[in-house]
């Protein structure tokens, strides 16, 4: 797939938010003063060590040339040492609320900040979103976490239950959660979008119908319950359309994700 093979366009910066090698974000701005608009995106991979951001740095260019900042989020995964439940939702969280110091000297504007993420990013994002639903007194509550325009998923692994039921990623819902619902109902409980609705902010859910990775039913099944309980909810299928055609600013399905973003701002 060329976003994943292709290198990726140099970023403006990177931005350290931790000390673990993974804990950065890249970033890239348009050209002028601004305050920008922000996508704060999150990539994909199965949460697996072996899938970095760098297949995400071209859609973040394509954005950025069309008038948004992009903070693109690196974590650590499983089979890094932190990876996987808590870390990489304490990872996300981190690089997301660093953007509140860091976007008045780099001429970004916090009220204008769409999250989006893709498959396992799609997850992450939208529990961005959501983790103003925990309860204070669990660990991974934050007390003034970024507060988002809205949320983008692509393709998003937005139910963990559904997601170790199918067996995605070859187990890996099971691998990064540190086991099944059965076993650990406590940690689904907390790291699934789906069992932290309604979310009350906007929220658009774009997925192939030919997706064969992260079949479409996980969008609708969400989106169903989203509605149902009067939650901000839009759900787009793209026909035809599999997997990474949704990553991929050459391909005839972008234009709607940037359309996406744009109806959020």
């Amino acid at each position: 797939m060329w976003v994943l093979e292709t290198p990726q366009p140099p970023p403006d910066a990177r931005i350290a938010y931790g000390e673990a090698p993974q804990q950065f974000t890249e970033l890239r701005k348009p050209k002028g003063k601004g305050p920008h608009p922000v996508v704060l995106f999150v990539h994909g991979g199965f949460w697996r060590a072996e899938y970095g951001l760098e297949h995400a740095g071209h859609l973040c260019a394509d954005l950025t040339k069309r008038g948004f900042a992009t903070w693109s989020l690196e974590y650590r995964r499983v089979g890094q040492d932190g990876g996987g439940f808590p870390g990489t939702l304490e990872d996300v969280a981190s690089a997301a609320d660093h953007l509140m110091s860091a976007a008045p000297s780099l001429g970004l504007d916090l009220s204008n900040v769409v999250a989006m993420g893709h498959s396992a990013g799609g997850h992450l994002a939208m529990w961005l979103a959501a983790r103003h639903r925990l309860p204070p007194k669990h660990p991974l509550y934050r007390d003034a976490p970024l507060k988002l325009k809205g949320v983008v998923s692509l393709a998003g692994v937005l139910d963990l239950a559904q997601g170790a039921a199918l067996d995605l990623g070859n187990g890996i819902v099971k691998t990064f959660m540190g086991g099944t619902p059965e076993q650990v109902p406590e940690r689904y409980a907390v790291a699934s979008p789906a069992a932290l609705q309604p979310l009350k902010l906007p929220q658009v859910l774009i997925h192939g119908t030919e997706d064969d990775t992260v079949p479409l039913k996980v969008s609708e099944g969400f989106h169903a319950r989203g509605v149902q309980q009067k939650d901000p909810v839009h759900l787009v299928p793209l026909k035809g359309a599999g997997h990474f055609e949704l990553i991929d600013p050459r391909s005839k399905e972008w234009p709607r994700v940037v359309q996406a973003v744009k109806n959020l701002r």
